[in-house]
């Protein structure tokens, strides 16, 4: 299957204390171009957010931004994104960035990046959207949170096929792989959801 025409990233403000962080923010951002993929992301030149902008750009890709205009304020605004979307809050950031993208990356982050993925796996569990959300688990910084999702269905308070919704890769090239092959991916769920 083609790639999506445009996939979120949701990515930390900061780069994190290992170099590899932002080496694959770099990759991804150089994949996204080449693939003719459009980055939608958070809007800012800092940190992770900044590094796959960056690269997108670099390699003549598109990008747009979605920021709010409290961030916009404080100079957080990436200068070199022409699609710079002002919203005013972060509850109208997340929707339009959903409604923009066909697709969702999670890159290592904090609290924020952890919100803006567990939000987008409870609108697709609520199927809201049946769009694919895969986690770029580098160097294990996501195991504890998957191990922790593993435990929610063994205790009962999250279904498989919701578990599922998911797909955890280790390298940038398994993350395009993710969104290449995700028609199959969605008819699977949609064929566990249709059990239950």
């Amino acid at each position: 299957m083609p790639l999506p025409k445009s996939i979120c990233v949701f990515c930390g403000s900061h780069t994190g204390t290992n170099s590899i962080y932002a080496a694959a923010a770099g990759e991804l951002g150089r994949q996204l171009a080449q693939s003719q993929v459009r980055l939608v992301f958070g809007g800012g030149h800092i940190g992770l957010m900044g590094v796959v902008a960056d690269a997108v750009l670099a390699k003549g890709g598109e990008v747009t931004g979605v920021i709010p205009e409290s961030l916009q304020q404080l100079e957080l605004a990436h200068p070199q994104v022409e699609d710079m979307r002002v919203v005013d809050s972060m509850h109208t950031r997340k929707a339009l960035m959903a409604e923009l993208s066909e697709g969702f990356i999670a890159l290592p982050g904090g609290l924020g990046t952890f919100e803006e993925l567990f939000e987008i796996l409870t609108w697709a569990q609520l199927d809201f959207h049946n769009k694919p959300v895969a986690l770029l688990n580098l160097n294990d910084y996501y195991s504890p949170l998957i191990q922790l999702m593993d435990r929610s269905v063994r205790e009962g308070f999250m279904k498989p096929q919701n578990r599922k919704l998911l797909n955890v890769v280790e390298t940038v090239d398994d993350l395009m792989n993710v969104f290449t092959n995700a028609e199959t991916i969605r008819a699977d769920d949609q064929a566990l959801r249709d059990k239950t």
